[in-house]
Formats: structure tokens, C-alpha cells, sequence
């Protein structure tokens, strides 16, 4: 998750120097694409869940096989990423009502973002062997790795250097879908050797297995729909932002960039409290689950003071790469005043989607991942696509209006979650099979 955000951010950090039009551009496009990837890689990245129950049960004979049915989904996933490239792209931006310059800039990044899906898909699959397993490091590596070789071909691509032709949004995608490779081919390497067939039959259990495949799909898409509607209102948010002005538009798309860095480390608690709490119940030890949800917690409180201070008193710090030098010193005054005051409304979302991304980690490691969608689902429609369409189209609502319904709708996935997680029937779910459950 944190090298696709990473990379944008590096895409983005570049482009918001080389043109207000290509920043203004490269937030719609990058999220409308991140929706689908969001579904697809959720999909897929809900292997781990299962991994890690199998893990905790001591089934290990059935890793390679629960790996392999994400591999075909993710193959499946390639082939809608070409159909929407093709076939999807201009009548999605043309929905969107913004300037033609945009607009045409939107289209060829989310055109090269697509057709490089399948890759960003594979990622989330395939590190799911090592993450399930709780085993860490080598993503961690093999993401630094990427993220290396994305920043410079991002700067040599985007502005023309070292030989490289000027590409400018072009060059942006051209470079993350070229680290996303990088990243795919160091997981196989990793994962189809001997000695992990000998333990996990990742080589010999490549069979296609219809009920394994579809037990994936029943907890897997609801528990990927949660994620994905969350990005999905996310995306709508920025679209109808764009009817507001462009430099609203602008200081949205850089502030958005920013929270998706700072957001980083909650998604990996919570994707690393769904493996703990799979191990724990694959293992019929609740009390250990329990444990690992307050550390977490704890763990990620401290995270979020130390960022908020930096967003509430240092604003200006953290817009500084975003605002070049060159724009017209008025552009550069309303970014900056109207990022700062979008900073310190971040500052208490992310304390609160803390908190949300830890109780929604616990249910998904166990399997409740219909309660999550159906929350996302509707709490999304309610306090915040609605009440910012009708405010923007109706009612002249400004872009700290907008920004209050973001924060609304945080509180109340949050007071979701949290309430689900003291019923503690999530105690009570196993993803996998009753044969491979320990007894």
C-alpha cells in the first residue's frame, strides 16, 4: 500500500512544479484509478487473512493454494483494467465537469494508471504470502527498492532529464507503473522457490479450486467494497470540489496528497492487526487478539500527536514542495492559506481514522466484512456525498464546508467500528475451511 502511495506522492510533489493544470489533474485521475485498484487488490490482499488463519491452525499445506486463487483473480483484474483504459476513460472525466485542460490531462493518467492495473493488483497478492505469515521485511525492501528506482525516473521523465524526452503527467505514470513492475518481479522471485513449495505448495498446489476461490470472493469483495467505498466517496469529494474553483481544487489535491502519506502508517496497523487477529483465532486464542488491538492503538496515538503538531504549527513546512516558486505570487498566497486551514481539519480526521482503521483491521481479520461494507456503504452516501453535492450545487458551500463533511463522516465510521468491536461476535469468525481449523 505504501509504495502506490509513496510513488504518487513523488508524482504529484513533481507535478505541482511543473504545472498547475497537471496537479490539478493527477489527484482525480490517480483516485478514480486507486478506486478500481482498491476493489481488485483488496480482493486479492484478502489472501493474507486467509494465510494467516492457516497459519495459526497449522494448516500449511493450504497457503499455496489460497495463493494461487488470488493469482488468477488477479489476472482476471488485468483484462477490466485494459476494458476501462480502453473503453471507460473519456466518459468518466467528461462526467466530472472540469476544464478541458484538466480534463485532458486526467484522461492520460488514468489511462496509463489502468493499463498498469494488474501489476498494482499483483502487489497486494502476492505480498500477502509474506505479510499473512507475518513476516514483513521483505515487502518492506522490496517497496524501498521501488520507491528508489520511481523518484528519479519520475524526475527524468516528468521534466525531460538525462536524456530522458519530457513527458510531464505522461512521464508520472510511465514511472509509477514501471516501479509496480520492479515490485512484482522481486515478490516471485521470492515466493516460487523449492523450499517454499516443500512447506507451502506456492509451486505444486496451482490447481484451480472452485470452493477455495469462491470462499476468497465471499469474504474478500465485501471486506475489498469497504475500502473501495470509502475511496470511491473520496473520489466523488474531489470531483464536486472541482466545481468550486480551481485553486480549491488545487490546495484539495495537495492536501490529499499529504494525508495519504501520514495516512500510510494506520493502513499498515490495520492490515497488520487483521494478520494478528487471524493468527489469534486461527489459533482459538481471543485474549492475544484483544492484546494486539490496545498496543495498536497505542502504537498509533503517538504516531498521530507527532503529526498533527506538524500539520497545526508548521502548515507552511508541510505545503512547501507543493507550491512552486515560479507560479504568480497570488496562486501561491490562496493555496497556502487555503492548505493550511484544510491542515489542522486533516489533523483531527486522521486522530479519529486512527482509531477507525484499527476496530475495521480487528473485523476483517475475522471475517466480518458484510457489517464493514454496509457501513462504509451508507454512512458514505449519507454524511458525505449527499450533503456536499446538495452544499456545493444548491447552496454555494465553501471548501471548509465540504472539508466538515469529511470529518463528519470519520466520526461516524468510527463510532461504527468501535461499536461492532465491543459486541465481540468478530470472536466468534474464521474465514476457513471447519477441516482446517485447529481443534
Amino acid at each position: 500500500m505504501s509504495a502506490t502511495t509513496v510513488m504518487e506522492f513523488t508524482d504529484r510533489a513533481f507535478l505541482s512544479n511543473y504545472s498547475i493544470e497537471a496537479i490539478s489533474a493527477a489527484v482525480p485521475a490517480s483516485i478514480t484509478s486507486f478506486l478500481f485498484m482498491a476493489f481488485f487488490g483488496g480482493v486479492g490482499g484478502y489472501v493474507g487473512v486467509f494465510i494467516a488463519q492457516y497459519y495459526g491452525s497449522g494448516a500449511m499445506d493450504r497457503v499455496g493454494r489460497v495463493l494461487w486463487q488470488g493469482i488468477y483473480f488477479t489476472i482476471f483484474s488485468g483484462i477490466i483494467f485494459w476494458l476501462l483504459a480502453i473503453f471507460a476513460t473519456t466518459p468518466i472525466f467528461n462526467l466530472a465537469g472540469h476544464p478541458v485542460e484538466v480534463r485532458e490531462l486526467e484522461e492520460i493518467y488514468f489511462s496509463i494508471l489502468c493499463k498498469g492495473g494488474m501489476l498494482h493488483v499483483a502487489m497486494s497478492t502476492l505480498s500477502a504470502f509474506f505479510t499473512g505469515r507475518g513476516i514483513t521485511r521483505p515487502v518492506m525492501l522490496i517497496t524501498i527498492a521501488a520507491v528508489l528506482i520511481n523518484i528519479p525516473l519520475d524526475y527524468a521523465l516528468i521534466f525531460g532529464k538525462w536524456g530522458f524526452p519530457e513527458l510531464g503527467i505522461t512521464g508520472a505514470g510511465i514511472a509509477t507503473v514501471s516501479a509496480w513492475g520492479v515490485n512484482v518481479l522481486f515478490l516471485v522471485i521470492l515466493i516460487f522457490t523449492e523450499r517454499n513449495n516443500k512447506l507451502y505448495g506456492v509451486l505444486s498446489n496451482f490447481a484451480f479450486d472452485y470452493d477455495v476461490f469462491k470462499r476468497l470472493l465471499r469474504f474478500g469483495v465485501p471486506g475489498s467494497l469497504q475500502f473501495t467505498l470509502d475511496i470511491l466517496a473520496f473520489t466523488l469529494f474531489v470531483l464536486l470540489v472541482g466545481r468550486i474553483g480551481k485553486i480549491e481544487l488545487a490546495a484539495t489535491n495537495i492536501v490529499l496528497s499529504i494525508n495519504a502519506v501520514a495516512f500510510m502508517p494506520s493502513m499498515g496497523v490495520s492490515q497488520g492487526i487483521s494478520v494478528m487477529v487471524g493468527q489469534a483465532l486461527g489459533k482459538g486464542k481471543e485474549v492475544a487478539a484483544k492484546r494486539a488491538v490496545w498496543s495498536s492503538i497505542h502504537l498509533l496515538l503517538l504516531y498521530i500527536l507527532a503529526i498533527d503538531l506538524l500539520f497545526i504549527f508548521f502548515p507552511e513546512m508541510v505545503l512547501k514542495p507543493f507550491i512552486h516558486a515560479g507560479r504568480d505570487s497570488a496562486s501561491i498566497a490562496a493555496i497556502t492559506e487555503t492548505g493550511t486551514t484544510l491542515l489542522r481539519i486533516i489533523s483531527a480526521y486522521l486522530f479519529l481514522d486512527a482509531l477507525y482503521m484499527v476496530f475495521s483491521g480487528v473485523l476483517k481479520g475475522a471475517g466480518d466484512t458484510r457489517f464493514l461494507m454496509w457501513s462504509v456503504g451508507i454512512s458514505s452516501i449519507l454524511f458525505l456525498v449527499l450533503p456536499v453535492y446538495l452544499g456545493i450545487t444548491r447552496y454555494s458551500m465553501g471548501i471548509g464546508g465540504a472539508w466538515m463533511c469529511v470529518l463528519l463522516f470519520i466520526v461516524v465510521l468510527f463510532l461504527l467500528s468501535a461499536g461492532r468491536y465491543r459486541t465481540g461476535k468478530w470472536q466468534k469468525m474464521l474465514v476457513i475451511e471447519k477441516e482446517a481449523q485447529r481443534h
